[in-house]
């Protein structure tokens, strides 16, 4: 059975509508950005198969220009949603020029069918590049196969759309109007819907990573100070250790607690503790260096992880925050904060993490035995 082009593109088009109607209800309403973009890029592409389909009929200039810039758009909300997803993308910049200028030459064109076809298609197809190229590259870890199979998607349509401009540009008669049945066009509208399909697979599997990311997340962060939780920390800092101990570094280890905690909460009330919390978590977080762990074990527990640093650095960090914290909390909160602190340097003869937390926990306890708002290293 001959394969109608129209029937193919009102396939896709309804496809797409369907799934820009699906998505928000599948994904929910408490979604991320990058989700919302790949549900705008849909719903974008959607508009823009409709229009072409429309512009046989009714309005040819205003709908086909409009077509252009929906498809266009369409592939610039998909880099945003991988920008989200896989982190800084390079050639966004490239890809606004894009939809400015794509339906705009289209449009100024108009008469000329080889200039707009050939102008609109050859852009088109440089935009799912240059998004096809973002799914791969700058690589990330932790992403999985579903860059590879967009990119698929994309580098198909990109070639298929390329075609159509070489034929309208410069085999008019071969491909005079959108509906021709030449074998490209046909096989454009087949490989769009099976890439329709593909690339939802995709969308929905970053979406699955994504969430189980930001699951991850919360369950290794302190949901009050976004400060890595007792759980998340051992699982940095063990990786912390092992690498100190295979190459001979110095580990050193700084538990902390705010002292008269209970004092700030029965005095100014538990939303002042919990302000009081959240300053302490910041102050620490801007004086830690990049390679350092910080973490609240608890409660009004707080430790600081040195990577390949001696006691020295953990002496200046504990004198670098009491000053610092003290002029903050006296002019944010009203009242003074102060923190008593154990210190504990990583032995050859320690086998675990434990072992350190236990030394640099009995310093600190030893610390508010002996008046609080103070240091004890712990002996080695």
């Amino acid at each position: 059975m001959p394969l109608d082009i129209l029937t193919l593109l009102v396939l896709t088009s309804t496809n797409l509508f369907t799934l820009a109607a699906a998505l928000p209800l599948l994904m929910g309403r408490r979604v991320s950005a990058s989700a919302r973009y790949a549900q705008g890029s849909i719903l974008a592409q959607a508009i823009g198969w409709a229009a072409v389909i429309a512009a046989g009929r009714w309005y040819d200039p205003q709908l086909s220009t409009l077509s252009m810039g929906s498809i266009a758009l369409s592939q610039w909300l998909l880099f945003r949603a991988l920008r989200g997803w896989l982190g800084a993308r390079s050639g966004e910049g490239l890809l606004i020029a894009l939809v400015v200028i794509t339906p705009l030459g289209y449009a100024l064109a108009f008469h000329d069918y080889q200039w707009r076809v050939g102008w609109a298609n050859f852009l088109l197809a440089l935009s799912m590049l240059v998004v096809a190229r973002a799914t791969l590259w700058p690589q990330k870890k932790a992403s999985r196969g579903w860059r590879w199979l967009l990119c698929g998607c994309l580098v198909t349509m990109a070639f298929f759309t390329g075609a159509r401009g070489v034929l309208g540009a410069f085999f008019t008669e071969l491909y005079p109007y959108f509906r021709a049945p030449h074998p490209v066009n046909i096989l454009a509208a087949v490989a769009g819907n099976a890439t329709l399909v593909l690339g939802l697979v995709a969308v929905l599997v970053a979406w699955r990573e994504e969430a189980e990311a930001e699951l991850h997340t919360l369950a290794m962060s302190d949901p009050l100070t976004g400060l890595l939780n007792r759980r998340g920390f051992h699982d940095h800092a063990q990786a912390l250790l092992s690498d100190a101990r295979r190459r001979s570094e110095p580990l050193t280890l700084l538990a902390l607690d705010i002292d008269h905690f209970k004092r700030i909460n029965d005095t100014h009330g538990h939303e002042a503790g919990d302000r009081g919390l959240k300053l302490f978590s910041r102050v620490l977080r801007t004086n830690q260096r990049g390679v350092d762990l910080v973490a609240r074990l608890g409660g009004e527990e707080f430790c600081v992880l040195f990577a390949r640093s001696s006691r020295e650095a953990g002496l200046a960090f504990d004198a670098r925050l009491r000053e610092r914290l003290r002029e903050v909390s006296r002019s944010e909160l009203g009242f003074e904060i102060d923190f008593s602190a154990g210190l504990a340097v990583h032995t050859d003869a320690e086998q675990s993490l434990d072992q350190l937390l236990a030394r640099a926990d009995a310093a600190l306890y030893e610390a508010k035995r002996n008046g609080r708002g103070r240091l004890v290293q712990a002996i080695d």
